[in-house]
């Protein structure tokens, strides 16, 4: 007798009387008796959305990839070879993640089946399994694109094991959020991540371009109010599209400029000069101005770009983003002002609220500068990569049984608080590593105590030593 297979005694294959839905146990009529080749996809009919019209028919196609898609990518070497790995698409809305695996999918030969995390569950599951060892018995494979995988559980990602490792199915998932924090590691380990970029100035033109030569008609718009419709959409190639669909739709009698745009698609855009000084280039310079500690000029680019109509949400991100990057922890207070600016911006709005923006602003510019964290961050990142998963030493490993704590785990911890100095200068690297140097603070502003602090540490665990 031959015993089942582990992927057909799966809880996802369970009904609720405990019994396997595998050809080894008695169950249903077989779903595919008379079982036909897939049928061709239904064409895309005119009165489809223009994003679904303008969907690209090939891999060479897509837009804003090509670090993926192209010959030396890892999506074109995959396709070159013929054979496709499991993958995890991760990057930001309409960045062309469905679009990629449905190609990818008829670039090698594989029945596409899609799914959505927000809409499916376990029965649906179930069924995509099932569907795909059938196909496979009659030599079809499947690729199954699992669209916002992130929003399935822990259990539920782990039903996907057996049937990626036995080869039931290829695969693919998209998701917006970082699959190191929103998915389980054995499904990471069976799947490579490749990232999808948002949508840069070249690809949104481009995008557009094609919608043009669909409809066979220019958008009405200047090409001021063009520029600034592309750098509104945020790098959303979708929402590109359906903005451009909404002025399709109408007849107007001239074309619309930046504030015309704004007032007709009731969202604020950003008003490019008529040197064509734009979007990001503000952008650019408020940014070095705040990092070259010139808060009169970073106070002029602020300006320019709220007065333009640029979202404060935006500027804020950014802010933000200089806090964390050009100051760290030579200023912490600088985060602290920027969130405080956002909740400040929530509550109030403009444009009394952009006052706070104003502030953060000046706060940081006139802070002190340091770079140490961020560099930092790339060191032990790039460590982390090149020593995998080396095992921390036993002294330091949590031991919630009373195996762990015989077999050493937690045994000569030192509770650093409790210790004459608050300091036990134990090792805590793994015992197969040399302990390391990554962060380095300055001596300004707030890093200047840290520094002293370090090397107070540093001089009792010598002197330990």
């Amino acid at each position: 007798m031959r015993l089942p297979l582990p992927q057909e005694m799966d809880p996802l294959f369970r009904g609720d009387d405990g019994r396997a839905d595998n050809p080894y146990l008695p169950r249903m009529p077989d779903l595919f008796a008379g079982f036909e080749p897939d049928a061709a996809p239904d064409p895309i009919h005119d009165n489809a959305p223009l994003a679904d019209r303008l969907r690209p028919r090939e891999l060479a196609d897509v837009v804003g990839q090509e670090h993926l898609t192209g010959p030396d990518g890892a999506i074109g070497r995959m396709v070159a070879a013929g054979r496709l790995s499991s993958m995890i698409l991760w990057g930001p809305p309409g960045t062309g993640k469905t679009t990629i695996a449905r190609l990818l999918a008829d670039a090698v030969g594989l029945r596409f089946v899609a799914i959505s995390a927000v809409f499916s569950g376990v029965a649906d599951l179930k069924k995509a399994f099932a569907e795909a060892r059938e196909h496979a018995r009659v030599g079809k494979r499947t690729l199954l694109f699992v669209d916002e995988i992130h929003r399935f559980n822990r259990a539920q990602q782990d039903g996907f094991l057996p049937y990626v490792e036995d080869g039931t199915v290829t695969l693919v998932g998209a998701t917006t959020e970082n699959p190191s924090f929103e998915l389980n590691a054995a499904v990471l380990s069976r799947a490579q991540v490749l990232i999808l970029h948002r949508l840069d100035h070249g690809a949104l033109c481009k995008l557009l371009d094609r919608a043009e030569e669909l409809m066979g008609r220019p958008l009405p718009l200047t090409a001021a109010a063009r520029d600034a419709m592309v750098a509104s959409a945020d790098g959303d190639g979708r929402f590109l599209l359906n903005q451009a669909e909404t002025l399709f739709a109408v007849d107007l009698p001239e074309p619309l400029d930046p504030a015309g745009l704004g007032a007709f698609l009731q969202r604020r855009v950003a008003v490019y000069d008529k040197d064509r000084e734009g979007h990001y280039n503000l952008i650019s310079a408020l940014h070095k101005s705040v990092r070259g500690s010139d808060p009169q000029a970073a106070l002029y680019y602020l300006a320019r770009m709220l007065t333009a109509g640029e979202e404060p949400l935006y500027v804020l991100r950014r802010l933000v983003r200089m806090a964390i990057e050009d100051i760290g922890l030579a200023d912490p207070q600088a985060l602290v002002q920027c969130i405080a600016a956002k909740d400040t911006y929530d509550f109030l709005g403009s444009p009394e609220g952009e006052l706070a923006l104003v502030q953060a602003c000046l706060y940081l510019a006139t802070a002190p500068k340091s770079v140490a964290s961020y560099k930092a961050m790339g060191a032990a990142w790039k460590s982390a990569r090149e020593t995998g998963s080396l095992m921390p030493p036993q002294n330091i490993l949590n031991a919630p049984t009373r195996l762990m704590k015989d077999i050493g785990y937690g045994k000569g911890y030192t509770y650093d608080p409790d210790t004459e100095h608050g300091f036990s200068g134990d090792d805590y690297w793994p015992d197969e590593m040399a302990p390391q140097t990554f962060y380095t603070p300055t001596d300004r502003g707030f890093e200047k105590r840290i520094r002293e602090r370090l090397d107070y540490w540093d001089g009792l665990r010598k002197g330990r030593e």
